[in-house]
């Protein structure tokens, strides 16, 4: 008996001492991914030449969240695009075994001055692809080496830096936009700026996440130098607003159709300040959000998460797709690339829900603005963050009905995978959200006690 009573005593005492290890805790890192080599960079077919110089480094940023037993990885990269399946499941495994992450989420902001990832090409990555990899899982290996409790907390606001560049004309035709520099009002455009919040438990803050949609291309194709476009200025900004204190992230949304106002512009029309205004009007407004967020300490702290590999038909024909790549790419850079053509194209996608308060989409591609829009004004979480680029990339997820008005990458050779998939993703999300949220069901009311009474 007194045994018995010894156990129960310790029970109890281990059962209260568990909110002191099972609220948030974080870890942030950053490491240099820029190459040592000039490689041929990512985005403008006409663009051949490889990289010349450096305007200011590629970084990998890491932020890991851990809850209970529950690890998530955030990786924000300075690349055109997340890296191939093979690396990522190579990336996604080291992390698992150095680390304990359980889901890792790798957002590209889709600079197109960094360089063309060929790893899912060639079938093996070439040594810049694989220094980058390497340097990543061992910042995740650090974030995850140095947590500290943490509070965090979430914060919106609004500013317009870009505009629809396949814009609804009266007649229901669509009209190719790239530059709008007199800042012309369109439609659809995404002005909301998501700030996530992670701070220690003192107070200090760690990390900054803006979730926002536009094309990093105010760095037009005569650009020769490795940059993270206007992403870059704008971490800067948010960065010396905190006295240099935290780690910023610039987390791509669904720019499919969005452009910057200044896109493309020409080197010698002082493109680099363009970029800079660009970054530092999205940064001031993502800094005031970040300094009103209280954030908050959860004792009760979760990681929720749900991964799938969703298929979807090729849209076009094999003949038709791989002729209208050579018509669209150039026999050059195809043979750069490669030109994989699959008719089944497998897209990884994950539902995050952090504390039951913020919940993540991801798509592996790039998702058209009133996608980032569904999916807020569907979600039954009170943020709502919608990551592009992550884990995968499949070209252009446009809407169902940019789909039927065409034009670049809506109906062109970028776009490769069947009409209705973005919907199709964005419903998987919602439907795992709320089953994370427990507000769905395993079992019909029928067999539930006394629905009807």
């Amino acid at each position: 008996m007194l045994s018995m009573l010894r156990l129960t005593c310790a029970l109890l005492l281990a059962s209260i001492a568990l909110p002191a290890w099972a609220g948030l805790r974080a870890g942030v890192a950053k490491t240099d991914i820029t190459p040592t080599t000039h490689e041929v960079m990512w985005g403008f077919e006409d663009r051949l030449a490889p990289a010349e110089s450096t305007l200011d480094p590629l970084y990998a940023r890491v932020l890991v969240l851990e809850a209970g037993n529950q690890r998530l990885a955030i990786v924000a990269v300075d690349l055109g695009r997340s890296f191939g399946e093979a690396s990522l499941d190579r990336l996604r495994e080291s992390a698992r075994k150095s680390s304990g992450i359980s889901c890792l989420l790798v957002c590209a902001s889709h600079t197109h001055s960094a360089p063309i990832i060929k790893d899912e090409y060639t079938g093996a990555p070439p040594a810049w692809e694989q220094r980058a990899i390497d340097r990543i899982g061992a910042a995740i290996a650090q974030a995850a080496g140095h947590l500290v409790d943490a509070n965090i907390g979430t914060g919106t606001g609004s500013v317009y830096i870009g505009h629809n560049r396949l814009p609804l004309r009266p007649d229901g035709t669509f009209g190719w936009f790239e530059r709008n520099p007199t800042m012309l009002p369109t439609s659809p455009v995404d002005p909301t700026v998501t700030v996530l919040r992670v701070d220690g438990s003192d107070g200090t803050p760690l990390a900054i996440l803006v979730n926002y949609a536009c094309h990093p291309v105010v760095l037009g194709p005569d650009n020769r130098q490795y940059s993270a476009d206007f992403p870059a200025a704008m971490n800067r900004t948010i960065e010396d607003a905190f006295g240099g204190r935290v780690i910023s992230f610039f987390l791509q949304g669904a720019p499919g159709d969005i452009n910057p106002y200044h896109a493309v512009t020409p080197i010698q029309e002082d493109a680099v300040k363009m970029r800079d205004w660009t970054g530092q009007r999205l940064g001031v407004e993502a800094a005031r959000v970040a300094k009103e967020i209280h954030t908050e300490n959860v004792p009760a702290a979760s990681i929720d998460f749900r991964e799938e590999t969703l298929n979807f038909k090729l849209r076009w024909s094999q003949e038709k797709f791989q002729a209208g790549l050579l018509k669209f790419l150039g026999p050059k850079t195809l043979d750069l690339m490669g030109s994989p053509i699959h008719p089944v194209i497998e897209s990884r996608v994950t539902a995050v829900l952090i504390n039951h308060q913020i919940a993540i989409a991801t798509v592996p591609g790039e998702p058209f603005v009133d996608f980032q829009k569904n999916w807020r004004d569907r979600c039954p979480a009170t943020t709502a963050l919608f990551f592009g680029y992550t884990n995968g990339y499949h070209g252009y997820f446009p809407t169902i009905s940019a789909t039927s008005r065409g034009g670049y990458g809506a109906a062109s050779a970028s776009t490769w995978v069947e009409p209705g998939a973005g919907e199709r993703i964005v419903d998987w999300a919602v439907v795992k959200t709320y089953e994370m949220l427990g507000k769905l069901s395993d079992l019909p009311d029928d067999l539930k006690r006394d629905v009807y009474k």
